[in-house]
């Protein structure tokens, strides 16, 4: 399942989306994340799951353009490029801007 957070402004769409199928839990991007936006916490989408997902904070939910700035430069950056992503080894995390 596909976990999006964020919000659309008139400035843009900024969602963090995160695969609950591909995400193992191991908790890489929660360190790798400098503004600490990203937590692990129980897998709602599939109650059967043995393993915590990544998620972003309620604290970042409304703010994540702002929270994650600091780690994509005004020009030349690619998602692929940023900590979170970089992090996570399964591929579970892509960011919408």
């Amino acid at each position: 399942m596909l976990a999006n957070y964020g919000y659309k402004d008139g400035s843009g769409d900024f969602f963090i989306t995160i695969d609950t199928d591909k995400c193992d839990g191991c908790g890489a991007c929660v360190e790798a994340c400098p503004a600490k936006v990203l937590e692990l916490v129980e897998n709602e989408f599939d109650l059967d799951a043995e393993t915590d997902v990544a998620a972003v904070t309620e604290e970042h939910k409304k703010k994540i353009k702002y929270s994650c700035g600091p780690c994509k430069p005004a020009h030349g950056y690619k998602t692929e490029d940023l900590p979170c992503v970089q992090a996570c080894k399964p591929g579970a995390i892509e960011h919408s801007w």
